[in-house]
């Protein structure tokens, strides 16, 4: 079998290269890869050749959206599971630290998490992952979609950490990728109503198909709301989210922008505001999946662009050449198509 992946040498140089297929060693599976979405940190990493502190110094295989199909088994693996479908969860644990005992294993501070340097990614015709991290696909869900998962679980994660329920009144600030699918489990979450806002009038016709009221980000918003999810990275969407929460409001910083932000401190203790981080997620796949497969969260606006693997390198430049883009997928190799 050949093996070619997406590998980055350097900030602005990717190559796609044989490398040796994997084995899969004991409690793990090798996965034939279907699918993997193209993300922000993949697009940073090409364009800066790292982020913060991890810096690609060695050849890197991107990627870590991905879902594909078991087709062999390591030592202590049920053989059954091949030609099972599965959504690979891309950060793998150490499960031995005080993190990973109190269940906040995504903070493990040996996970070794696909496309962060030095680990290598997805982005490849087959990958070797633990068993217990190739989450099966329920019935009828495309691994196009499944492969939407991770995305999905930043979005889980957030709605967990912001304690939505029903009736809560939710902004999403950001109607990129993770905005859209933050919102989608927000409202299956019980939000009513949920809003978003955004400058990008392609990514907010988006929203609204999604049934979302929606709006530019400089207009004034209407009503008060019990959560904020920010998913821009922008001082100005955090700022003005604020001002629109009610007492006791929840925020959650999801997206990533400048290492320093401001807060009105004044507000906040008046209101008694919380606010939280996130960083990846944590048992979260499952629900990801199933709310993939109930239709309560839909990836087809969101999915806009379909490449085959020797394109990954337009995949991850797509959005500064197309102002009407969403989410890129790369798949086997194949003539790329767009959607």
């Amino acid at each position: 079998m050949e093996n070619p992946s997406a590998v980055l040498h350097a900030a602005g140089e990717l190559r796609i290269e044989e490398r040796p297929v994997p084995v899969a060693g004991p409690g793990q599976v090798l996965v034939r890869v279907e699918a993997t979405g193209i993300c922000g940190s993949d697009v940073h990493y090409y364009e800066h050749g790292r982020i913060g502190d991890f810096v690609v110094d060695t050849p890197m295989v991107v990627g870590h959206e991905s879902a594909g199909t078991v087709v062999a088994v390591g030592d202590g693996v049920d053989p059954a599971r091949i030609g099972q479908p599965v959504a690979l969860e891309p950060g793998v644990p150490c499960r031995r630290c005080h993190e990973c005992r109190h269940g906040r294993y995504n903070l493990c501070p040996d996970v070794q998490f696909f496309a962060t340097p030095p680990v290598d990614g997805s982005i490849a015709a087959f990958v070797a992952i633990d068993a217990d991290f190739a989450h099966p696909v329920p019935d009828g869900l495309e691994l196009e979609q499944a492969a939407m998962a991770e995305p999905v679980s930043v979005g889980v994660w957030a709605a967990r950490k912001a304690g939505i329920s029903a009736g809560d009144r939710v902004l999403v600030t950001g109607a990129g990728p993770v905005g859209l699918f933050a919102a989608q489990v927000a409202r299956a979450f019980g939000a009513a109503p949920v809003a978003l806002t955004d400058m990008n009038a392609f990514r907010l016709t988006a929203a609204r198909d999604l049934g979302f009221a929606a709006r530019r980000a400089d207009e004034p918003l209407g009503g008060e709301f019990d959560v904020l999810i920010e998913c821009s990275g922008a001082q100005g969407a955090l700022t003005a989210g604020m001002r629109a929460l009610a007492p006791a409001a929840r925020v959650v910083l999801v997206g990533m922008g400048a290492d320093t932000v401001q807060i009105n401190v004044p507000l906040m203790q008046g209101r008694e505001l919380s606010i939280s981080g996130i960083f990846r997620y944590a048992n979260t796949y499952p629900t990801a999946l199933a709310l993939l497969a109930s239709g309560q969260v839909r990836t087809e606006p969101v999915i806009t662009h379909r490449f085959a693997l020797e394109d990954t390198e337009q995949a991850l430049t797509l959005a500064r050449r197309d102002p009407e883009s969403l989410k890129a997928v790369v798949g086997p190799a194949a003539a790329s198509v767009s959607a």
